[in-house]
């Protein structure tokens, strides 16, 4: 598979009231087309701070991000239209409801009013949302607000979809259904990167695995790789033995 994006060398620093520290540190990666990544990370690892940087919401320090071996920041609205976005944190639109959600969602990207309205009709019935149409966001419940943002995030039809802790606060039943509609996305030949607390979900879900640790690439590997490297361990087993952190429950990061 080829590479869709191409991640060098990114540094991310902040400045604090005990100096400047880095929360990304030289991260370097390539994402395959069409394949699940999965990203984790303890608490302050970098998972949050990379996922905003190729979501476009922060620019790095330094470093640069290829999209099809071109820098994103270069067309940044090109690699945008390519790019859709699941955030960790519910950002609907509260004065409208679902079906309008999703038809605005359609025309901020300037897609044709007829485009609009047909996508937006068929990702109601994928998702299971024509029911809810016509429901205000605040009356749905978690795993529906969740089928409405990953909804949204496919209105314009992306290459890439980024999903930033998609089924955090999520009853067990509830994540299992939306993993599958995770596993149809690559099924359609979309990319996947899924940052997740949760290791079960990355080890049922991902292609390959990249862990960070305290703002740099601990590894990159497929699942296969792992479990020949580390026989009779789970993923969980792995993470905590690469880490040398126990793992922590799903929390907001601070980076």
């Amino acid at each position: 598979m080829m590479n869709i994006l191409e991640i060098r060398n990114l540094i991310k620093t902040y400045q604090s009231p005990q100096g400047s520290f880095n929360a990304l540190d030289g991260v370097s990666l390539d994402i395959k087309q069409g394949e699940i990544l999965g990203l984790l990370g303890v608490n302050g690892a970098g998972k949050t701070t990379l996922s905003s940087i190729l979501a476009t919401l922060h620019p790095p320090t330094s470093g640069d991000v290829l999209f099809k071996g071109t820098s994103i920041y270069g067309n940044i609205m090109h690699y945008r239209t390519a790019l859709g976005f699941c955030p960790q944190r519910q950002n609907l639109d509260t004065h409208l409801n679902v079906e309008e959600n999703l038809l605005f969602a359609g025309r901020y990207f300037l897609l044709p009013e007829n485009i609009v309205r047909e996508r937006t009709h068929a990702l109601m019935e994928t998702f299971d949302l024509l029911r809810y149409a016509a429901f205000d966001i605040n009356s749905l419940s978690g795993g529906t607000k969740q089928r409405v943002l990953i909804a949204r995030a496919l209105m314009h039809n992306p290459e890439i979809v980024l999903l930033d802790e998609p089924t955090v606060g999520l009853d067990p039943d509830v994540r299992r259904r939306l993993w599958q509609h995770i596993k149809t996305l690559k099924e359609r030949g979309i990319t996947v990167i899924l940052t997740t607390h949760y290791l079960d979900e990355a080890e049922i879900l991902s292609d390959r695995i990249c862990i960070l640790n305290r703002g740099q690439v601990l590894l990159t590997a497929s699942l296969r790789e792992l479990k020949e490297t580390y026989p009779h361990l789970n993923l969980e087993e792995i993470f905590i033995k690469l880490t040398g952190q126990t793992h922590q429950e799903p929390d907001t990061e601070m980076v």
